[in-house]
């Protein structure tokens, strides 16, 4: 079947569900664009194209829990694939075999804290944290502080963050090392909310660091005020 015959949605994606090649359960479900899914035909290997980091990811890329394709199938109207692979280790980078753990029926989440150590030491802090507060999105502002934030909307949330600014920037100031680092993980998690607002993994931000890395600060602010 030729590639261009599938029928990409308006951002040249095509969701892919997946399963377990044996158990026929469930792992997950993932976007693919053109370049992954050949990446994945190539390969064997899966390839998706990540929503929030904006670039390709191989499945597995930091936890080694990679996923061997054992076949690809297409729907009727060539708008969703169908995915069975070999998982090595597990599909969720929660720790949870599959990404559905979730049941939403009676609101019982199956998560403890062995998994979320598990993520921690995978993924690192600001990736699993970035996560949690997407899960918050939605939940009772009664018992949950982050959704309270959202549900407040977007100036509440900046004024935080500038509320955290000013206060690292006394701790700074004071040279109160203890100080400083508290109240930089207050502002490290308010920004994290800013961003899970808007869908913006911080994968995004390490990758435009990476793009100035060997570009001095006076050229890159001459460059980005070159393109206003």
């Amino acid at each position: 079947m030729e590639l261009s015959s599938i029928r990409w949605d308006k951002h040249g994606l095509i969701p892919c569900i997946v399963q377990d090649n044996i158990s026929k359960e469930v792992l997950m479900l993932a976007y693919m664009n053109e370049e992954s899914l050949k990446l994945s035909i190539q390969t064997q290997i899966a390839y998706y194209f990540s929503r929030s980091k904006q670039r390709i990811w191989k499945k597995g890329e930091s936890s080694g829990n990679i996923q061997k394709i054992c076949s690809l199938w297409i729907d009727c109207d060539k708008d969703s694939i169908l995915m069975y692979v070999e998982q090595i280790g597990v599909a969720c980078h929660t720790g949870n075999k599959s990404c559905f753990f979730t049941n939403i029926s009676n609101n019982i989440e199956f998560i403890n804290n062995d998994i979320l150590s598990h993520s921690i030491k995978t993924y690192g802090i600001l990736d699993t944290l970035y996560h949690m507060l997407l899960e918050k999105k939605g939940k009772n502002v009664k018992s949950s502080y982050t959704a309270l934030l959202y549900s407040k909307g977007e100036n509440t949330i900046s004024k935080k963050i500038i509320e955290e600014a000013a206060e690292f920037c006394f701790a700074f100031k004071d040279k109160d090392s203890k100080e400083i680092i508290y109240e930089c993980a207050d502002l490290f998690y308010h920004i994290l909310v800013a961003l899970a607002s808007l869908d913006i993994h911080p994968d995004r931000i390490y990758q435009e660091l990476l793009n100035r890395m060997g570009t001095s600060g006076i050229e890159e602010k001459n460059n980005r005020n070159k393109l206003q």
